[in-house]
């Protein structure tokens, strides 16, 4: 794991007692009472680290969409444009301004909960992966979720084959067409299950290895996550020591009628005091 020091946050070669850069010394005194966790001056650190606020990036693109989506209803209006009177793109547009509009809200608030995350306003603990450590975490979160979503691509093929099977039993006329939609269905299906854990797999491999620990947030090795929205909350907080070394975080939310719940593996480093800081987080 590397190690920064902990008052300008300058990464050390190894376990220098004395920080060569301000002088500050690397000793235990600086150790929460409360927590049992060090304390650290995560600003400074979060700013040697470079740790890049990725809800923002979302952001952005979604304003740009929003602007383009409105320019184009805008056209469809004006007498002197090419698509006046297209009312199909007026409806289209207005369509894509609201849903990105939407978006654009939902991920600024969540940029703004990340940003008290990176000035360490929020954080309970901290850490960065070895690469190593990264790699024993990419390819168990590869394992996981494919092996998951081809228990969900199995069943959804099953539940297709019979439905589409039906009609093309019943039906007269275009069998061969509603044959190609089901093997088309069943191939995009198939691609998004087993592409996207490789997806993941890679993003994890090429990210930062930063660790934050917030009470309601938390930024595991590039992705954001949290729990403070309505209806929200920490389920299950315990330590682990399989599959690796770390913390396990379940929690929950409410998406219109449905509970649905999320899972956080989280490797750290050996000696990291996972049991006080699944205390501080169950509380």
């Amino acid at each position: 794991m590397a190690k920064f020091c902990y008052n300008c946050g300058k990464q050390l070669a190894g376990n220098e007692k004395i920080c060569g850069s301000c002088g500050a010394s690397q000793q235990s005194e600086g150790v929460s009472a409360r927590t049992g966790l060090q304390e650290f001056d995560y600003q400074s650190i979060n700013r040697n680290l470079k740790i890049k606020n990725s809800q923002s990036v979302v952001v952005r693109g979604a304003w740009w969409v929003t602007l383009a989506a409105v320019l184009l209803v805008i056209l469809t209006t004006l007498e002197e444009s090419p698509l006046y009177g297209m009312h199909p793109f007026t409806f289209l547009g207005g369509f894509i301004a609201l849903g990105s509009l939407v978006v654009a809200l939902i991920f600024r608030a969540r940029a703004k909960k990340l940003s008290t995350l990176i000035s360490g306003e929020n954080v309970v603990a901290a850490w960065q992966l070895s690469q190593e450590e990264k790699a024993i975490y990419s390819h168990y979160l590869f394992a996981h979720e494919r092996s998951k979503n081809l228990l969900i691509l199995g069943i959804t093929t099953f539940l297709i084959v019979v439905i589409f099977g039906l009609f093309i039993l019943l039906i007269d006329e275009g069998k061969g067409a509603m044959l190609v939609v089901m093997l088309g269905l069943i191939v995009i299906l198939s691609l998004f299950a087993l592409g996207m854990p490789i997806f993941y797999r890679q993003k994890n491999l090429h990210s930062d290895g930063i660790i934050l620990i917030g009470r309601k947030f938390a930024y595991v090795n590039g992705f954001f996550h949290n729990w403070d929205f309505p209806l929200s909350g920490i389920q299950k907080v315990k330590p682990i020591d399989k599959p690796f070394y770390g913390l396990y975080i379940q929690y929950y939310y409410v998406d219109r009628t449905f509970k649905n719940t999320e899972e956080l593996f989280i490797p750290a480093p050996p000696g990291t005091d996972v049991h006080n800081l699944a205390m501080e987080l169950g509380q």
